[in-house]
């Protein structure tokens, strides 16, 4: 016969209700305690930066982009290399299309490391003939485009690579390409001519040398070169005369200004 204490309980089971906590490994979060979250909100989600914030469809334009530029940095990278590397296979058979990348922005040239190094000033200068408004027609003084360039770099602590090479680069491809009467050697002589006539033309045009309602008809280039002077304890004697080279007068029509200014 079972004798049954009517104050006592059976105790409940794990799963039962009205089960005592099962100890900490068990117990339900305590709102309370600041180490448990609340039941019904999510943990929250690690805030994502850099290309991974992005949506998908950004991301796919940015891994595109990259790819482009590394290829073509690759690219350019292996043009120079094959520029300046000496004759062999490749550039025996692809030497055109290394030249068409290469000239004439990005030439190399070893002037800061020869036996001689380049010990003069050259100074590019430029004119204009000017169709005026009226019908009537005038020639501007010279334009010292190269002290134009000197004034922006001076105290400029990260000039523009435009300032310090553009002018200075494209006067070395026309002598480079030029006999001393000033006539093209070669293909690359008339692309030189192209080249430092847009130059001019777009400095023209940034000092408004045409004016309101004139248009430029004629331009002439000329260079002014002087000696530098040597250091004081040098006996070296040298000419301070400056000598000049002057171009013949280039003429300048109405799709060419447009093609060359582009």
């Amino acid at each position: 016969m079972d004798v049954h204490d009517g104050g006592s309980k059976a105790p409940h089971g794990p799963g039962e209700p009205g089960a005592a906590p099962a100890g900490p490994q068990g117990s339900p979060p305590d709102p309370t305690d600041p180490r448990d979250p609340p039941p019904d909100q999510a943990p929250p989600r690690e805030a994502r930066t850099g290309i991974a914030a992005l949506s998908l469809r950004y991301q796919i334009a940015v891994a595109v982009t990259l790819a482009v530029v590394a290829v073509a940095v690759c690219v350019h990278i292996g043009m120079v290399f094959l520029h300046v590397a000496p004759s062999n296979t490749v550039t025996k058979q692809h030497g055109r299309a290394i030249d068409d990348w290469i000239y004439p922005e990005f030439e190399q040239n070893w002037k800061l490391f020869a036996p001689n190094p380049l010990q003069q000033n050259i100074a590019v200068q430029v004119r204009a003939q000017i169709d005026t408004a009226d019908g009537g027609v005038r020639t501007t003084g010279w334009y010292d485009l190269s002290a134009e360039d000197g004034r922006a770099i001076d105290g400029n602590l990260l000039p523009s690579h435009t300032q310090q090479n553009e002018l200075r680069r494209a006067w070395d491809f026309f002598v480079g390409t030029h006999d001393s009467d000033n006539r093209p050697v070669g293909l690359r002589g008339s692309l030189s001519e192209t080249y430092l006539r847009r130059i001019v033309l777009l400095r023209l045009e940034r000092d408004d040398a045409a004016g309101k309602g004139g248009a430029i008809d004629l331009v002439q280039i000329r260079s002014r070169t002087t000696n530098v002077r040597p250091p004081q304890w040098s006996q070296e004697k040298v000419s301070d005369e400056p000598v000049y080279r002057v171009l013949p007068w280039w003429s300048i029509t109405a799709d060419s200004t447009e093609r060359d200014v582009k």
